[in-house]
């Protein structure tokens, strides 16, 4: 059996991840007790189903926090077990309950929606380090629906490289596993020539591949991660994060992030997203 545990804060888009699982023709089980995790896995593989989605959150109280065991339990009993968490940042998640109008499920008389948030925080702290984190602040449905079919389709090879572009003034990916930081490098949005372009673009790239600079951090970068690229596959990590952040997203960023994606693919699964060019 495979088994996608979905996880993450209220607000985040569980819903649509799960939904995503199901039109992708997974049996999907919403908001599992955790405690009851082991026994619905056993009781539907003996039932014939052979990929399950369930959705785990703060609302198993405070058997949440034996979910790393729960899962180690699974993968004993030869279950291809895989988490996805969402994310996202505080002041998105109380835009979204504000416009949809929805009760935060930690919600009382005593709290407020961000103190709420915060205790949900505290709740699912280390529940992402388990699998793999999907930061959707930035992210509209669509683009959400497009990141989890993408994981989706990289099925089980081991460790999947992701390649991330970013802008720095729009803040730091929250599920980036290392973060490299080209503002130091020529920046082609000075060039009013280049502006309109992004770092996918032959004159942008030309530009960028004409520094010496620029070049020795590629060089610098692939080796960093080649370096270290094997104790992540010992650690049986089935996703690595690699932000690449400029100032705003769209020229040196997506350009480093195409070209480590190019140099590592033909050794590795790899994905590619430009975070400020997702449309």
């Amino acid at each position: 059996m495979q088994l996608v545990l979905v996880s993450g804060l209220s607000g985040s888009g569980k819903s649509i991840a799960l939904n995503v699982l199901e039109d992708s023709g997974y049996y999907c089980v919403d908001n599992l007790p955790a405690q009851l995790l082991s026994e619905v896995v056993d009781f539907l593989r003996d039932a014939g189903y052979t990929r399950v989605a369930v959705s785990v959150d703060v609302r198993s109280g405070s058997n949440l926090s034996y979910l790393p065991t729960y899962l180690a339990e699974l993968r004993g009993k030869d279950v291809d077990t895989h988490l996805l968490f969402l994310d996202a940042k505080t002041d998105t998640l109380v835009k979204r309950f504000s416009e949809t109008r929805r009760r935060h499920p930690l919600a009382d008389e005593a709290r407020t929606l961000p103190e709420c948030i915060e205790l949900e925080h505290e709740m699912l702290d280390g529940v992402g380090d388990l699998g793999h984190r999907i930061d959707t602040s930035d992210l509209n449905p669509n683009q959400l629906r497009a990141w989890v079919k993408d994981l989706l389709a990289t099925g089980d090879h081991g460790l999947t490289l992701l390649f991330q572009s970013f802008g720095f003034k729009h803040g730091i990916p929250l599920d980036a596993d290392f973060v490299f930081d080209v503002r130091c490098l020529p920046n082609p949005h000075y060039d009013p020539r280049l502006r309109p372009f992004t770092g996918k673009d032959a004159d942008v790239m030309a530009f960028l591949e004409a520094d010496e600079r620029v070049r020795g951090m590629l060089k610098d970068i692939e080796g960093f991660v080649e370096n270290w690229l094997p104790c992540f596959v010992r650690d049986n990590r089935s996703y690595l994060t690699i932000a690449i952040g400029c100032t705003g997203g769209r020229h040196r960023s997506v350009y480093f992030a195409e070209k480590l994606a190019t140099h590592f693919r033909t050794a590795r699964p790899v994905l590619v997203r430009h975070r400020e060019l997702a449309s």
